[in-house]
């Protein structure tokens, strides 16, 4: 069962580093952005699906809990994209406190990752935070009804973008064996934040 999800979450990796890249390349509101968007979050959708089952397996609660962390951004990102009256449904609340939940829960896990001298708590502490910075962001967004015209797109932008850093991580925590490794969980957001950090004031210019 492991081997079985762990070929269909890899190869839904890849799918979501392609399309993605494909969609940051394109034009924006064209056929070709919207097609590639929509494959990207349907292979973060399957990355999901995996991921939980295999965390349950291994009893492993970092894994199920950066599942969580990933797929709220793809889904807010598409949600986002879609909703362009800024108006909440109750899945977009029940998304917005699970990834709120999911961010508490990593920076508890932290805790008790760095009284037993496990370096990943610095992994933790730095998704947590920014779970819990961007689900409050988004809660305000739904509760103020202001996720429209280009502060919507902004808000498209960032949960896309969130949840392709977390496929990248994923392929360099798998595949680059340095030390220390909590590095390479780190890398890719302090390297890609400041990028959509220019790239949403461009578009709010």
């Amino acid at each position: 069962m492991m081997s079985i999800l762990l070929s269909i979450h890899i190869l839904a990796g890849i799918f979501a580093l392609l399309f993605s890249a494909l969609a940051v390349c394109s034009e924006k509101g064209k056929r070709i952005h919207v097609l590639s968007g929509r494959t990207y979050f349907w292979s973060m959708v399957v990355i999901f699906l995996t991921a939980i089952p295999m965390s349950i397996i291994t009893s492993n609660i970092f894994l199920s809990l950066i599942a969580i962390f990933s797929f709220y951004q793809a889904f807010a990102g598409m949600r986002f994209a879609r909703n362009r009256k800024g108006i909440a449904t109750i899945l977009d609340w029940a998304a917005v406190c699970l990834m709120v939940l999911s961010g508490l829960g990593m920076l508890i896990l932290a805790t008790i990752y760095f009284t037993n001298d496990n370096s990943q708590y610095i992994v933790l502490l730095v998704f947590g935070f920014l779970a819990v910075f961007l689900g409050y962001s988004d809660y305000k967004s739904h509760k103020n009804k202001t996720a429209t015209g280009k502060i919507r797109i902004t808000k498209h932008l960032t949960n896309m973008m969130g949840g392709t850093i977390a496929v990248i991580t994923a392929v360099l925590v798998v595949n680059v064996d340095i030390e220390p490794v909590w590095i390479w969980w780190v890398l890719p957001t302090a390297l890609i934040v400041p990028f959509i950090v220019w790239w949403n004031w461009k578009v709010l210019k």
